[in-house]
């Protein structure tokens, strides 16, 4: 039944847009402009929706949501108590898809994430009983305080979206998205994410402490509810089904992107890879990265196409995590964030 149902809507529509009148072409442009305009204006109502819940972190909601349109994962790093996890519980909160949280700790096994198989008693058979990854939203909490092996079994999951389990390739439902939370690497008790894993995550976003003002109303806020040092999420509204987020998805991936602002982003990633002060440059998914996370920023402030700003906005996030900065950098105390502002200052951006 599943193969019969895509095949009516094709053919239904084939007398009102035929191929060969010239008519075709100005009519189909009306509705995707008002099918972007309508995709901002659910964007803009989830983003205000989120700010309720997360005060003072718009850049990171800005942020969430571009990979949310993107279809890329997330890793979001931060001291704690800076709301991490009640950002990846809020847009939980206003999405009416599946929700599933693992929280990693050091005896955590990657048979705890995917699923295993269990002996049934009654039938005298195996069967499979999958893992929380079968969902559609994964949040990863402190994913850095699980060893490697444990890390790894979300590597199949976030690129293929898919996991094998005794043999079988079994899918995740669409859209999938993980959401992993960190706490820096100086802290104890943790393990640095490796290389692999770092370049499936299409953004590292960095959490920082909340503005003097923003802090106020946060306190204010949090002191009149009455569960100690909580911020409510149950007050939030379901804005996004499964439907809506894949439809999102391929509104952003069809909007119009110039060859110039395409070699832009190509251009990025790859002058990472020669500039000085950087051991290790960004890969090829960076460049794919910049291109879609440019994509989706170009609907979430509701414009017709991409421009350089739009790749630009997103690219510390982008790239951040997927180059090395060199030893003596590091010795004279410069971040990497620092290091690619300047590349980013210094790499000129086309003119539309």
């Amino acid at each position: 039944m599943s193969d019969e149902t895509p095949e009516q809507p094709d053919s239904s529509a084939s007398p009102e847009l035929p191929a060969a009148t010239p008519v075709a072409a100005p009519a189909a442009v009306a509705p995707l402009v008002s099918q972007r305009q309508r995709a901002s204006q659910m964007l803009g109502a989830l983003r205000a929706e989120l700010q309720k819940a997360v005060v003072g972190q718009t850049a990171v909601i800005d942020d969430v949501l571009t990979a949310l349109i993107a279809g890329g994962h997330v890793l979001v790093e931060g001291v704690p108590g800076l709301g991490k996890t009640l950002l990846v519980r809020a847009l939980a909160r206003c999405f009416g898809g599946e929700f599933s949280r693992i929280q990693f700790t050091p005896d955590l096994m990657p048979s705890d994430v995917t699923g295993h198989a269990v002996y049934d008693l009654q039938t005298e058979q195996f069967k499979l009983r999958k893992g929380p990854v079968f969902t559609n939203l994964l949040l990863a909490d402190e994913i850095n305080r699980a060893p490697a092996k444990t890390q790894a079994a979300l590597l199949e999951v976030m690129q293929e979206r898919q996991v094998t389990l005794e043999g079988r390739p079994l899918a995740v439902p669409q859209p999938f998205l993980v959401l992993a939370t960190q706490n820096p690497i100086e802290q104890e008790g943790t393990y640095p994410l490796p290389e692999a894993e770092l370049d499936r995550f299409m953004l590292k976003l960095r959490m920082d402490y909340p503005q003097a003002s923003e802090e106020l109303d946060l306190v204010r806020q949090v002191t009149r509810s009455a569960k100690a040092d909580m911020l409510e999420v149950a007050p939030l509204r379901t804005l996004l089904q499964a439907k809506d987020v894949l439809a999102l998805q391929k509104i952003a991936s069809e909007l119009p992107i110039d060859d110039q602002v395409l070699d832009y982003a190509v251009r990025l990633a790859r002058t990472t890879r020669s500039w000085p002060g950087l051991a290790m440059g960004a890969g090829p998914r960076a460049s794919i990265a910049l291109v879609r996370g440019g994509r989706a920023r170009a609907l979430l402030r509701g414009g017709d196409f991409v421009l350089p700003d739009d790749v630009k906005s997103c690219a510390l996030a982008v790239l951040r995590h997927r180059v090395r900065l060199a030893p003596e950098l590091d010795i004279e105390g410069l971040s990497v964030d620092q290091v690619l502002q300047q590349l980013l200052d210094q790499t000129p951006a086309p003119r539309l």
